[in-house]
């Protein structure tokens, strides 16, 4: 298998050997080694970085339509080999099969595709004179790309994420250094491998494979330009303040609160919890984190969801039929499982679904959980149902709200006016009422508040982020006089 996987770096459109030796990919799901994948150092980032600045130029005065019609070809490679992408993915990180095709034909492929569409309708501005008497003046508003641009990506949605920052980067005349998850580089590098043959120009997408110093290394690079980050609220604090004079997106974590009122359809609801807590078990950073359950509809919602989650087929993610398969490392296993024991020694009480075995977590349902235990403070990022009790609509939004996360939150209920206040109240980036967490519209702003993140990603919003605006101010000097123009009030 190693000898038949994309393993190497990509720098100014060749396939390389990384300069620290390799580091091994394994199987979450059987401990397998998939590959060696090559381990790039700080020099092999200054190459990428290189390649980047010199290629952006050329790219950039590329035809606005020769660029959208190469993203189109992207689009139309990726989806002939959407198959082949989704099942390395489910060996990679241990998605289940139709969760790895979701990934690659509803989100990433498509995200090239949609990036051209957008870029042909990122429209500028013209302004009116307002400053002088006069009608002489002329003043547009149009974009500029920043240059070359840092994408540090993640291993839950490795082809999604990537795709939909690095589609709308090179679109709007950007270059890129990708360094994807060290957990997930080999469906990465068979996204990489389409560009060269949908006609992507050396050294607009390089990509670089390794750890966190590798990631440092990219952040820190003088010549970089912007960046684009997907993790952590640790890291992406960490990258913020390297970032401070330049334009950077970043998406981290979620609180996911998901509030139940008793008016609230409980069987719908229960389906979109068993969604929103245990689709790709539960590592999302839009997963339902909190489930906040009026006293009114908690016995009730309680036993539908435990009876739901006993019918979860948990195993071999390859396999058709399986709804849930391992997380994806031991740092993720140790995180849940302490948030757990946390819960049971301050009194919660614990139902779980299968045993704890290699990298495969039960499906677990906790009720009698209080805000003081460490799942109602902290990203859980596994598959955890926290169930608290709550005794009214205030209270769930002050729990809701007591996070200095705010991502996505969920809500249910039937009352229009209730919904749309509480929906304004919550301190959230993204309401989703009567939907579960973990939906998004690929044409919708997507981003957070507090340390979820800063700006917007998708669409125009990430145009606007990874392009500068210019405005262009003309005179025309065409024989109007030039005394007397001073406008009412001015100087």
């Amino acid at each position: 298998m190693s000898t038949t996987l994309p393993t190497k770096a990509l720098v100014d459109g060749s396939w390389l050997d990384g300069g620290a030796g390799t580091f091994p990919v394994h199987s979450p799901q059987s401990g397998e080694l998939l590959a060696d994948v090559t381990r790039c150092d700080v020099d092999d980032v200054e190459r990428a970085v290189a390649a980047a600045r010199r290629a952006q130029p050329q790219w950039a005065a590329t035809p606005l339509i020769e660029r959208v019609k190469i993203l189109r070809r992207v689009h139309a490679l990726f989806a002939e080999r959407a198959e082949e992408v989704a099942r390395t993915l489910t060996l990679e990180i241990g998605k289940t099969v139709a969760e790895a095709r979701e990934e690659v034909i509803e989100y990433a492929a498509p995200a090239w595709q949609k990036a051209g569409e957008e870029v042909l309708r990122h429209r500028g501005l013209s302004f009116p004179s307002t400053q002088e008497q006069t009608n002489n003046k002329r003043l547009v508003m149009n974009y500029r790309p920043l240059g070359v641009v840092g994408v540090i990506t993640p291993y839950n949605f490795p082809t999604d994420i990537s795709s939909i920052a690095l589609a709308h980067i090179v679109a709007a005349g950007n270059t890129a250094v990708w360094k994807p998850s060290e957990f997930a580089p080999i469906s990465c590098n068979q996204v990489a491998e389409i560009f060269t043959e949908a006609g992507l120009p050396d050294g607009v997408i390089n990509v670089v494979h390794g750890f966190g110093d590798v990631g440092a290394a990219l952040v820190d690079h003088p010549d970089v330009d912007g960046l684009f980050f997907t993790g952590s609220t640790a890291t992406g604090e960490r990258i913020a303040r390297a970032a401070a004079l330049r334009p950077h997106l970043l998406e981290l974590g979620g609180d996911g609160p998901f509030i139940i009122l008793p008016d609230a359809d409980i069987d719908a609801a229960v389906e979109a919890a068993v969604n929103g807590c245990f689709y790709f078990a539960g590592q999302v950073c839009t997963s339902a984190e909190r489930l906040l359950v009026h006293e009114a509809v908690h016995d009730e919602f309680v036993t539908k969801l435990t009876a739901r989650a006993a019918q979860l087929r948990v195993g071999d993610p390859a396999l058709e039929g399986t709804d849930m398969g391992p997380v994806r490392n031991e740092g993720s296993l140790r995180r849940i499982a302490e948030h757990v024991q946390d819960a049971r020694d301050r009194g919660a009480e614990v139902v779980q679904f299968g045993k704890e075995e290699g990298l495969f977590f039960p499906a677990t349902i906790l009720t009698g959980v209080t805000t003081d235990m460490r799942i109602a403070q902290e990203e859980t990022f596994g598959p955890v149902a926290p169930v608290i009790k709550v005794s009214s609509v205030q209270e769930a939004v002050e729990i809701a709200n007591s996070s200095d996360l705010g991502l996505i939150a969920s809500l249910w209920t039937r009352d229009l006016a209730t919904a749309w206040r509480v929906g304004e109240a919550l301190q959230h980036g993204t309401v989703n009422v009567n939907e579960t967490s973990n939906y998004w519209d690929q044409l919708a702003p997507f981003g957070g508040t507090g340390k979820s993140g800063v700006g917007r990603e998708l669409s125009g919003w990430f145009l606007d982020t990874f392009t500068e605006s210019k405005l262009l101010v003309f005179d025309l000097g065409d024989g109007e006089l030039r005394n007397n123009r001073r406008a009412e009030g001015g100087w």
